[in-house]
């Protein structure tokens, strides 16, 4: 066999250790930083926590404020995400939706359009460490989740298009603001 076989290999078998490491530490940070936030807010739940941040690009090599971030953004893309839905929903389905359905989709695709530059700011504020101004950017999207919820509730009979994408929506803000409260307490 090469020499440079046997340099890789022994590097690897150098390496492996450490890989192993930072994988199972990045992993224990994310399970112990969701199972946290999962006791202190009942909003947050430990196995969809969890599963969104390992997805996350980059995750297990994140500290506490990475994955504070990773939550916002992971939010941010969800919002994008969802106001596209909306908007596919609206263009080919006009015919066929309920003329109520159809205004409360509408309502939706305001409230999700408001939420995004919201939530662009704070990432903003979140990376300046303002996290008290974060904190108000990031409740204002739960809010809007919910009123657009709420706004199908509010006549009988009439079905929710929106409940697990608002749902989603909510549980990733839940996360971003339980991690700032993790990260303002100091402790994890």
């Amino acid at each position: 066999m090469s020499s440079s076989f046997h340099s890789s290999f022994s590097l690897f078998v150098l390496l492996f250790p450490f890989f192993i490491f930072f994988s199972v530490n990045g992993q224990n940070l994310i399970y112990d930083t969701c199972k946290t936030s999962s006791q202190r807010d009942p909003n947050v739940n430990l196995q969809f926590c969890t599963t969104s941040l390992q997805a996350a690009p980059a995750s297990h090599c994140a500290d506490l404020k990475g994955l504070g971030m990773m939550s916002i953004r992971l939010t941010r893309y969800n919002l994008t995400d969802t106001r596209c839905y909306i908007k596919q929903l609206l263009k080919n389905n006009t015919s066929k939706l309920d003329p109520y359905v159809k205004s409360c989709l509408n309502d939706c695709f305001e409230l999700y359009s408001d939420a995004i530059p919201g939530i662009k700011q704070a990432m903003k504020s979140y990376n300046s460490k303002r996290y008290f101004d974060a904190n108000v950017q990031i409740s204002s999207v739960m809010d809007a989740t919910t009123t657009c919820e709420d706004g199908f509730k509010q006549k009988k009979g009439v079905i929710s298009l929106m409940t697990k994408k608002n749902d989603m929506t909510f549980q990733l803000s839940a996360m971003s603001l339980s991690i700032m409260n993790i990260l303002e307490s100091g402790s994890n």
